[in-house]
């Protein structure tokens, strides 16, 4: 019989008020709401929040995060009206402008990493891909150190998902390092990496042109095609050895 991966929508609730709904797989959802709000600008930093609570209903899963209120007078102003999709991270915003983030600052010039380094973190990522060695449909998203160790790693059925779970980790530990993922590096997972201040991004696969351009702009160093021995490098070569 085959494995099917869970897919569950889930509600991001701030200060009592809905703001999004994302198709997920219920695992690690306190990161996942902790990568969210600091990728998408709703906090500031990690301290901004201030306890969350996951509820499980016959709809779905209620993620409610209690913020500052500083910051939640910002999100009222900003409020973002989206049904999530796992392939979409722009589904049902209002307006073209509010594609890309206004309070990005570039990123510094801080790291250097051997890719030779990185060859064998790049075998070890289907370690943190239980889900989908069963059911062969969900992405993961991982942490390198600048010693080229893989050292955790989160999947979801979405790769932006997946992403926030690990930007969730990352906000509480060491940034020193890259980020590695499964999927192409689309323009929101620069994005989203860009504001939690991650300054390399590897990619298992190609990059869009959009998330080159973005990249370009807030100083990230990405990489598509990453393979032993095998990489394309499209902005910031400069941290690479």
């Amino acid at each position: 019989m085959d494995h099917l991966a869970e897919e569950i929508p889930a509600v991001l609730v701030y200060n009592g008020i809905s703001h999004v709904v994302m198709m997920v797989t219920p695992y690690n959802l306190d990161l996942f709401a902790i990568g969210f709000s600091l990728s998408e600008g709703i906090v500031n930093n990690y301290n901004d929040i201030l306890g969350i609570d996951i509820k499980h209903n016959e709809h779905g899963i209620e993620i409610q995060v209690d913020i500052s209120s500083r910051c939640f007078e910002k999100l009222k102003i900003k409020k973002r009206g989206i049904t999530g999709r796992t392939g979409c991270g722009i589904c049902g915003i209002e307006q073209l402008n509010q594609i890309s983030q206004s309070n990005i600052k570039p990123v510094p010039f801080t790291q250097k990493i051997d890719l030779k380094k990185i060859d064998y973190a790049i075998k070890q990522l289907n370690m943190y891909q239980p889900i989908g060695k069963t059911t062969h449909c969900t992405h993961v998203a991982a942490f390198i150190n600048i010693h080229g160790e893989l050292l955790y790693g989160y999947e979801d059925i979405g790769r932006h998902v997946a992403l926030d779970k690990l930007l969730g980790h990352i906000s509480q530990t060491n940034r020193n390092g890259a980020i590695l993922i499964s999927s192409r590096a689309s323009y929101e997972i620069v994005q989203k990496s860009a504001m939690c201040f991650i300054e390399v991004i590897f990619a298992i696969s190609a990059a869009t042109t959009l998330a080159v351009k973005i990249a370009e702009k807030y100083n990230v160093t990405l990489v598509g095609f990453a393979k032993p021995g095998c990489y394309t490098i499209y902005t910031h070569p400069q941290r690479l050895i």
